[in-house]
């Protein structure tokens, strides 16, 4: 990823929580078969004082279940997780009326996430994985759905045509893009622009947009 200095994002913090807050991403890794993307929840355990991985589950009938099974050393995988996004217009730069030097562009917030894809070990990891998924996103739910509400033959039915994988992240890298490269008057312009277009991730785009 081409990641021009002035959006670049290292804080892992910040990283992190766009990942928990996005974790629809984009994995893609190259197989026997050539490269292949498919998009999976993944979950992010930040490892504490050890590296930080990701944790997911696909179809055993899918190709990826399949290349992993082939590759005993692990394949390398990019998980892509995908921030808010929008459309800038040159209209919102109060810079236009006096220079006319702009042009329109798309603003977004994206962390890319390298690493070793392998395969879980065991049923005891895959259902841990799965009871952990499941809780963080039924959390604040009242009453939150675990597997336990599931009859148990069901479930085992469901895990075994399932396999998880776990993601030692080796690199991180993210790119904020939004608008560090404009003056200050233009930046406000971009955030009263995104406030007043009430379309989805305008809103949240417009938070992260620096003032």
């Amino acid at each position: 990823m081409y990641l021009q200095p002035a959006f670049r994002q290292d804080n892992v913090d910040a990283l992190h929580a766009l990942m928990r807050g996005r974790p629809l991403a984009t994995l893609v890794v190259a197989g026997g078969t050539g490269i292949e993307a498919n998009h999976l929840p993944l979950l992010l355990d930040d490892g504490g004082a050890a590296k930080a991985r990701l944790s997911g589950h696909i179809s055993k009938r899918s190709p990826l279940a399949n290349a992993l099974q082939e590759a005993p050393d692990g394949l390398a995988a990019l998980a892509i997780f995908h921030g808010p996004e929008h459309y800038i217009s040159p209209g919102w730069y109060p810079s236009k009326a006096t220079e006319g030097k702009a042009v329109p562009t798309w603003n977004y917030a994206v962390v890319h996430a390298h690493g070793v894809l392998r395969p879980m070990q065991d049923e005891t990891s895959l259902r841990a994985h799965l009871e952990a998924l499941t809780a963080a996103h039924e959390a604040g739910r009242t009453p939150p759905w675990s597997l336990a509400d599931a009859p148990a033959d069901f479930i085992a039915e469901l895990i075994a045509g399932v396999a998880g994988f776990d993601i030692e992240i080796s690199r991180l890298e993210g790119k904020f893009k939004l608008g560090q490269n404009r003056g200050a008057e233009d930046r406000a312009g971009i955030h009263r622009g995104l406030e007043g277009e009430g379309r989805a991730g305008a809103a949240e785009l417009a938070a992260m947009t620096p003032k």
